[in-house]
């Protein structure tokens, strides 16, 4: 964030905002106290918390935090009021030169205010327009939680400073939540967990944000897709596949190579030297391949409206900063789709998608969400293609269908894609963490930009409207999310392995084999631990692997017949025929139950 953005938007702090950002102006303080040459740059609330940046005449450790914090926790008790004042620039330019706060300096220099805003609490004295709480004392509980480096300006020519990041809630137990908040989504980290579970590898000998699946990270999302797949085949979608190459003339018609290029992989020219128009690109996104399958046949009112889906690989050239994990990658797979209907289907359609996407939110679990209606920003419409008039049509239509649907949303400005407004479902996981999943986007313009056409009821060529759709969005990231909701303990159906079968002894390895025999005829994934570990360490181990069903077999099971079954949550629910087990979780399988069936 630039220093202007920062200042300019500090007067619409909300109270939780106001009050970490006044924080952060006694954290300065506490700062200046230890070090009375520091020299300061800026100070804002954000997300859950503050910070601000600091040009010290040594490094901070997380050593120093305890005391800064001691230090802030004694300027909070003394309740100093929170001064503000209006300088004249030249005033303000002089008192902070004489000081050596050339940061400051270069703030005022760069503010076109003829007055400046200053604000005093105790001993410190700062460049700001505010707003703060009225006194020191109404700042709540405060932690200190890391030191980082942030070049001046965001610019790396630009001297490195240190920012101190902090956290500050009305409350004790506000604070003690987001504590406990953080640690957990530290245990919960998609990336700790990929390792672990052996789930998916990044490596330094593949370009970076390009994830590697192995056998478990492959099973997982082999499940996943084929869900969403048999579930848009009873929606009425045809699978299609289409190639991970294009030519640049197909996305110059899309309009994607001039709003979208930077995203793009570099041009290839293949064999021979070909012209820009024929060169190939790496695929980012599949409207234009599906475009292209609609125009290879003819069509008539009767045959819309045409779904089409695939499970496709794309590739973004997204910015190595932004990469994270599977969250955000260069690789990625998206189960998109595209209906291809007559302007009065378009209720229906939307009515189709979202059904669909609530179903599989129903089966995952996910149940707290919200949807924004995506709109293009007015102030900005050279951004986006297409005449005010296709827009205004396509806004509406977005907004009539979503409300006759029922649907609760809030309006997002300027976060409708280029071509058209959308709807995008973000999707609360068991931290209150929110991630972008499912959209829905209407589309007037594509159809303009490619001619494409039906055959009428008056045997006249019209214009067909198009929705984009992905259920899941990218199968990574949706994984990712998967990952960290269910802190890698699948449901049952959804876990890479089902069953770890546990022999007690060599003896009874034959015995488990039976056993792995009959649950795989059942359709049940399951493996033998046959090391030659304890059984305790064998079942503590399947646990830590988030495995939900351990079944140890000795004497007693081999003789009757039966498992003695473990859960993943420690729950020892003893002895039982093999076939009632294998009866029971076969339900919990086919019926996608979240629930172990001891849960009921």
């Amino acid at each position: 964030m630039s220093v202007e953005v920062e200042l300019e938007e500090s007067v619409n702090y909300t109270p939780v905002q106001r009050m970490r950002h006044s924080a952060a102006h006694v954290m300065a303080e506490a700062v200046q106290e230890i070090f009375p040459d520091a020299k300061f740059a800026i100070g804002p609330a954000i997300e859950d918390g503050f910070y601000y940046d600091f040009d010290l005449p040594r490094a901070l450790t997380p050593e120093d935090l305890p005391e800064i914090e001691r230090r802030m926790q004694r300027i909070i008790a003394a309740k100093y009021p929170f001064l503000r004042d209006r300088w004249p620039r030249e005033k303000a330019l002089e008192y902070f030169g004489n000081k050596g706060q050339i940061y400051k300096v270069e703030i005022i220099e760069n503010l076109p205010d003829e007055e400046v805003g200053i604000y005093q609490q105790g001993n410190f004295l700062d460049l700001c327009r505010g707003p703060h709480v009225e006194n020191t004392g109404q700042i709540g509980p405060v932690k200190l939680m890391r030191v980082a480096g942030a070049y001046w300006r965001g610019d790396e020519h630009r001297p490195m400073l240190q920012r101190i990041y902090g956290t500050a809630w009305f409350s004790q137990e506000e604070l003690d939540q987001y504590l406990w908040r953080l640690e957990e989504a530290q245990k919960r980290d998609h990336r700790k967990l990929g390792r672990e579970l052996k789930l998916f590898v990044l490596s330094d000998d593949l370009p970076a944000g390009v994830p590697m699946f192995l056998p478990n990270g492959e099973m997982l999302r082999h499940l996943m897709e084929e869900y969403v797949r048999q579930t848009q085949e009873r929606y009425g979608y045809q699978h299609v596949w289409t190639s991970h190459l294009g030519k640049v003339r197909l996305y110059k018609t899309s309009r994607h190579w001039y709003t979208y290029r930077e995203n793009m992989f570099p041009v290839m020219k293949g064999e021979q030297e070909l012209s820009e128009d024929d060169a190939y690109v790496l695929k980012p996104m599949n409207c234009p391949h599906h475009i292209t399958l609609y125009k290879s046949q003819m069509h008539s009112y009767r045959d819309l409206p045409v779904r089409y889906a695939e499970f496709a690989t794309l590739y973004r050239y997204e910015k190595a900063g932004t990469l994270t994990g599977l969250a955000r990658v260069r690789s990625l797979t998206q189960d998109d789709a595209h209906v291809f209907m007559r302007p009065d289907q378009v209720q229906q359609e939307f009515d189709n998608a979202i059904n669909l996407t609530l179903e599989v939110f129903e089966t995952y679990g996910l149940t707290d969400y919200w949807v924004r209606l995506s709109l293009r920003d007015p102030q900005k419409k050279e951004e986006y293609i297409g005449s005010d008039e296709v827009w205004e049509a396509a806004e509406t239509a977005l907004r009539d269908a979503t409300e006759r649907k029922g649907l609760k949303y809030e309006v997002g400005i300027g976060e409708a894609a280029f071509y058209g407004p959308k709807v995008d479902f973000m999707v609360r996981d068991a931290l209150g963490r929110e991630w972008q999943c499912s959209t829905i986007q209407l589309d007037f313009n594509q159809p303009e930009n490619f001619q494409l056409e039906y055959i009428g009821e008056d045997g006249q060529a019209h214009r067909p409207v198009m929705i984009h759709r992905a259920v899941t969005g990218s199968t990574e990231r949706f994984m990712a999310m998967l990952i960290e909701h269910f802190a890698g303990a699948f449901p049952v159906w959804l876990a890479p392995v089902q069953v770890m079968i546990i022999p007690i002894a060599d003896r009874h390895a034959e015995y488990a084999g039976k056993v792995l025999v009959t649950l795989k005829e059942a359709g049940i994934r399951a493996e033998i631990d046959t090391r030659g570990e304890r059984m305790n360490a064998k079942i503590r181990d399947a646990q830590l692997q988030k495995i939900p069903y351990m079944l140890v077999v000795g004497d007693k099971e081999a003789a009757a017949d039966a498992v003695s079954v473990r859960l993943r949550s420690n729950v020892d629910l003893k002895s039982m025929p093999l076939n009632q087990f294998v009866e029971r979780v076969g339900e919990i399988i086919t019926t996608k139950n979240r629930e172990l069936w001891f849960q009921k």
